[in-house]
């Protein structure tokens, strides 16, 4: 199993960035994904998540701002971000849990594989 991230990079404040995450050794539609983030100094923290069916969640400080979707033929997992804070700025990553089957989101023990990162800067 393999998640690789890309499309961070450098923005300016209320900019927009399309995160991506292409998995593989498994079938994306069967397990619930996540993004995370972190900060230098601070927890991970759970941005988004998306079930097997499609149900989202989102942590409310993004939630407006950020959209989570995928694409289960191409196996790709996205994090759209939009109106961009300097507080979002941290490495970004994405995650699935292979044994997780409920609505709710799992908690950061459950997800099994992660990718490497991929940094977003923000600028005010």
């Amino acid at each position: 199993v393999q998640l690789v991230e890309s499309g961070g990079g450098s923005v300016q404040a209320e900019g927009s960035l399309r995160l991506s995450c292409v998995a593989s050794g498994f079938t994306y539609s069967s397990y619930y994904m996540g993004w995370f983030r972190q900060a230098p100094g601070k927890a991970r923290e759970r941005v988004a998540g998306v079930t097997r069916d499609g149900s989202t969640s989102y942590a409310d400080s993004v939630k407006g701002r950020f959209t989570i979707s995928k694409d289960n033929a191409k196996n790709t997992l996205y994090l759209h971000m939009n109106s961009l804070k300097a507080d979002d700025t941290a490495m970004y990553y994405c995650a699935v849990s292979t044994s997780w089957v409920r609505f709710s989101p799992p908690p950061l023990s459950a997800y099994n594989y992660w990718g490497q990162g991929t940094q977003v800067t923000v600028s005010s």
